[in-house]
């Protein structure tokens, strides 16, 4: 392995996903969960007792989310192997994924473990919210996703400017760099200048609007936690918002990677969504006229 910062902070990423994965368990009725003795090891927590502290601030977190704590924590025995080999009962609890996510969020973050998981645990969430959305799992057509994550960008990315903008990146050209550094991120070192050439897009041609939903899911994710992020850690200034963009956007394409995906820049590029639209629009009144007529 090349012997460089970057190289590295990939190969720990990596390693720090897989492990999150690798702790997952699926209970007796097919639901996933994490047991909290093992994800207190995964963030390297030495002293159970420790962490329980943190798992309490999570628990007043899902609270004051209106979320029902019962519905994320389940108190449960498990045994555990001591040094000797013999097994011993101990308490721990059986933890969903977005418990797992307001524990990372309240937990150490000088740890980088603990910044990975943040990261990891938000887009992994937002992923599930999105599946069970009930007006996105409404739609059957890619078409109809399309639309609907485009628009759900859209407002994503007017509150993620807003965000920037507090942060420090105030002129248009700042937004523009800011925007390429969570591009470079995703697309593995492509600004939107090189996804353009990739996609085979006229320079006037917005790569948004050629995103299919696969992709538009993908950049949702990215502006998304960035625009969290920058608000939850009172990011200041050009750089650090720029950087911050960045490693959102690397975090996002590791969890694709993970989960067997295909990357954003090998995703080919779409209709163009106000064409798609229009469609969409002429084949619902045909539908409608047709009805009428058959009335």
């Amino acid at each position: 392995m090349e012997n460089n910062k970057n190289t590295g902070t990939k190969y720990i990423s990596k390693q720090v996903t897989t492990i999150f994965e690798q702790i997952r368990r699926i209970d007796e009725n097919g639901n996933e969960y994490w047991s909290a003795r093992d994800f207190s090891k995964a963030l390297e927590y030495i002293d159970y007792r420790n962490f329980i502290t943190v798992i309490n601030k999570a628990k007043e977190t899902c609270k004051n989310s209106k979320q029902l704590v019962a519905d994320h924590f389940v108190d449960i025995n498990e045994m555990v192997l001591l040094g000797s080999g013999a097994e011993r009962q101990v308490d721990s609890m059986k933890l969903s994924r977005y418990a797992c996510y307001l524990i990372v969020q309240n937990a150490d973050p000088t740890k980088e473990v603990i910044a990975l998981g943040q990261t990891y645990f938000a887009v992994q969430t937002r992923l599930q919210e999105i599946r069970h959305m009930e007006e996105y799992n409404a739609l059957t057509s890619e078409n109809e996703k399309r639309l609907f994550l485009r628009n759900e960008l859209r407002r994503h990315n007017v509150q993620l400017a807003n965000t920037a903008h507090n942060a420090g990146v105030i002129d248009a050209i700042d937004y523009a760099i800011f925007q390429n550094f969570g591009y470079k991120g995703l697309y593995g070192g492509l600004d939107a200048k090189a996804i353009h050439q990739c996609k085979q897009l006229k320079k006037s041609q917005n790569i948004l609007d050629h995103m299919g939903s696969t992709e538009l899911a993908a950049n949702l994710f990215r502006a998304t936690q960035t625009e969290e992020k920058l608000r939850r850690e009172n990011i200041k200034g050009k750089q650090k918002a720029n950087q911050t963009h960045y490693k959102v956007g690397t975090k996002v394409r590791q969890t694709i990677k993970e989960l067997g995906g295909t990357m954003p820049e090998d995703l080919p590029a779409a209709e163009s969504i106000q064409k798609m639209e229009r469609k969409l629009k002429n084949n619902k009144k045909n539908a409608l006229s047709n009805k009428s007529e058959q009335l």
